[in-house]
């Protein structure tokens, strides 16, 4: 049953004998409409202080009670409260719980029908507003016509205060920094009267003072909190000493039976996987995030609210009490962290933080910090300041993940807030189980150095040739003139490497898979950036029939080591190489040389590695037949060129000593006359060829027969 307020007629009397905004008269409004004995805290204290026409910035933690510090003031006298909130979904959600109790509260943004919109503004309009609290986004406040209508309410006398929520956002130090929230300085000059609440859970000293400066806070009540909160459990798991991480998390979820829960996640479509993984094994769950039209997303979170759904897996953060928040990816920085993980245990009772951490999603992103810096920065002091802020910020996160000591007291020093670690109480497992905890570690360090050994991706050389800079499998030069947009952000967290490594793979089976992550990263990364400009590109990046019969060559030349290596394996070689060549042409031939090369060069590394298992899983050998019957489903392999089909099947190791990896592969082609057992010449690596060709260079000039050869050298190396 809705509540009403408490009986307003008698308001005057009530301000002759006993001011709405003393203790026992707003105590009151608390029991009637929330159903709390006492306020918490710094609430009351702020309370009192917005109610009085004073300024006043709350930092509280996450569940520390900031929204009755706003709540409350909308129910002691007439008018109307402007809460400002980043957040659709929370301003949906809280909305939702006022008008359950009898508060009339509303929201205004771009989610909303045009309908609901006009019968707000008429509500505002009239000569007595219904309406106590409404919510609107920073970016409508910024807005001309929404900043006249508050002008006009404020011209009559009903606008109370200005709420704003998630303050730290307004500061360029903070951790959630949005543009839109510095519009909001100019509230002061329009509204000159009316009090500013700033409330926020997460700001260092720093930002606490780059807040009250930008929203021009006059004299203001400085209220704080502690950050520690008592009822929460801190916990780490290591993706990389998982088997299966969805798996994992699934059981976690079921052993706390039907409780609600919250699954953090980095990019949308790891919320669809995951929210679909958990469905099917059994748990009521969905997915919430931004790529969601406005109905699907309104659905989940009713469904949420009303506990139709025991699990929301999303991108962004949500309000209703929860006994379980997990953070299936490590965030960018400790403020976020501390943010998202205080959704848990909002009610004071027993809950628990889980954060599942993986080597993949640290370099993930670190490499997204390096390149999400300079979107808005406009000069270079403020950009490098930006990074290095960035990088010190996502430290404090890997070494709250990798670190042994206690996870509460590392928390609350990344605020500045002293504890000693007594105080944990074993609520965290650093402290609960610290043995336990030094071994994962250290299997977690010989993981790291295994991962390391096979993960270098460009092979760099100190002798450069033409002053151009070169990797083992392409010139970087060739991507200059790409454009030189950065990596942008996106409206529910960075979604900028989509699927580059699945983190539920079992480390052991998946060892070769994710070893590639920085090579998948930058190859997303550049592909996404110059894909408008490789549509139109000339050939001269194209991916030619000489290049792919050089690298099914090489591909050729691996299955033979692997099959020296396995020994029990019996491999169509020809078959195999042109399967394998067609695998990686398919994947990136389109995309230009750069990336062909480097799926190349990943398919070679993973044949030094593989075992015959994982071979004839990849190229359906059937090992109970004495010889393969292997034959292609892709298409065939272009024939040579006829240049290359004139020169000689060998090559003297003279001339091998003065020519790239890729002609020697092609210039020792087997025919079909030749003999099976005739072995190649090596490929060098890049770093060798380059050093030979140095010491060529600095040979006497050739004859004039050899000059062709020169020039195909040359064009080798550009292509």
């Amino acid at each position: 049953m809705k509540k009403s307020p408490l009986a307003m007629q008698s308001t005057s009397q009530t301000q002759r004998n006993k001011p709405l905004h003393e203790k026992e008269a707003l105590v009151k409004l608390l029991r009637w409409h929330f159903g709390h004995a006492q306020f918490r805290d710094k609430q009351l204290d702020a309370i009192q202080a917005v109610l009085s026409g004073r300024d006043c910035f709350c930092l509280m933690p996450t569940g520390g009670g900031k929204s009755m510090c706003y709540q409350i003031p909308a129910l002691a006298k007439p008018g109307i409260v402007l809460v400002v909130s980043p957040l659709i979904a929370l301003m949906e959600n809280q909305v939702i719980g006022l008008q359950e109790k009898g508060i009339a509260a509303e929201f205004l943004s771009s989610t909303q029908t045009m309908q609901v919109k006009t019968k707000i503004y008429e509500d505002l309009d009239s000569g007595k507003p219904s309406l106590r609290l409404l919510y609107v986004t920073p970016e409508l406040t910024a807005t001309p016509g929404f900043m006249s209508k508050l002008k006009k309410i404020h011209s009559r006398g009903l606008l109370n205060l200005v709420a704003i929520d998630e303050a730290h956002c307004i500061s360029s130090w903070g951790h959630d920094f949005r543009p839109s929230y510095r519009k909001l300085s100019s509230l002061r000059n329009y509204l000159p009267d009316v009090p500013i609440l700033a409330l926020t859970a997460t700001a260092a000293p720093k930002v606490q003072k780059d807040v009250m400066e930008s929203l021009c806070l006059q004299n203001p009540l400085v209220l704080k909190s502690s950050f520690n909160r008592p009822n929460l459990f801190y916990e780490v798991r290591y993706k990389d000493l998982l088997d299966d991480a969805y798996a994992d998390l699934c059981s976690v979820l079921k052993a706390n039976g039907d409780t609600c829960a919250i699954v953090y996640c980095l990019e949308r479509t790891t919320c669809d996987e995951l929210s679909a993984y958990l469905s099917a094994g059994g748990i009521s769950c969905a997915a919430y995030h931004a790529g969601l039209n406005d109905k699907a997303r309104s659905s989940v979170l009713d469904d949420w609210i009303s506990s139709r759904k025991q699990v929301v897996v999303a991108t962004v953060a949500f309000g209703k009490d929860v006994r379980l928040v997990c953070h299936f990816n490590i965030p960018k920085s400790m403020e976020a962290f501390y943010q998202e993980s205080g959704r848990a245990g909002r009610d004071q009772l027993p809950s628990k933080s889980l954060l599942y951490y993986g080597m993949d999603d640290r370099r993930r992103m670190e490499f997204i910090l390096s390149k999400n810096q300079s979107k808005n920065s406009q000069s270079f002091s403020t950009r490098e300041r930006s990074s290095k802020k960035s990088i010190s910020d996502f430290s404090q996160m890997v070494d709250y993940c990798e670190g042994s000591g206690c996870r509460r007291k590392k928390i609350l020093e990344s605020f500045g807030e002293q504890m000693p670690v007594s105080l944990c109480k074993n609520s965290c497992d650093a402290c609960k189980h610290p043995n336990l905890l030094a071994k994962y570690l250290g299997e977690l360090t010989s993981a790291v150095l295994q991962k390391n050994h096979f993960s270098q991706i460009f092979i760099s050389s100190q002798d450069m040739t033409d002053g151009g800079r070169y990797s083992e499998f392409w010139n970087r030069d060739d991507e200059a003139s790409g454009s030189e947009e950065d990596i942008s952000d996106c409206d529910d967290g960075i979604e900028v490497v989509k699927k580059v490594a699945n983190s539920k793979l079992p480390t052991k089976a998946g060892l070769n898979e994710r070893i590639n992550f920085l090579q998948h990263a930058e190859e997303s990364y550049y592909r996404n950036k110059i894909s408008d400009k490789q549509v139109n590109k000339p050939s001269k990046n194209a991916v030619s029939d000489v290049l792919r019969q050089g690298s099914k060559e090489k591909l050729l030349n691996a299955l033979r080591q692997a099959q020296q290596r396995l020994r029990n394996l019996t491999i169509e070689f020809e078959a195999s190489a042109i399967f394998l060549e067609n695998e990686c042409y398919n994947k990136y031939g389109k995309s230009g040389k750069s990336f062909y090369y480097s799926q190349v060069a990943s398919t070679i590394r993973w044949l030094s590695t593989a075992n015959s298992i994982e071979l004839t899983n990849r190229l359906g050998i059937d090992t109970d037949s004495p010889s393969v019957n292997f034959i292609s489903k892709e298409q065939p392999l272009a024939a040579p060129s006829p240049s290359l089909e004139q020169r000689p099947a060998q090559i003297t190791g003279k001339e091998l000593d003065g020519s790239c990896g890729s002609e020697n592969s092609i210039g020792a082609f087997q025919t079909e006359s030749e003999s099976p057992s005739t072995s190649l010449p090596v490929i060098p690596s890049f770093s060798e060829f380059v050093n030979r060709q140095k010491v060529k260079d600095n040979q006497p000039n050739i004859s004039c027969k050899e000059s062709p050869k020169k020039n195909f050298d040359k064009r080798m190396r550009l292509q």
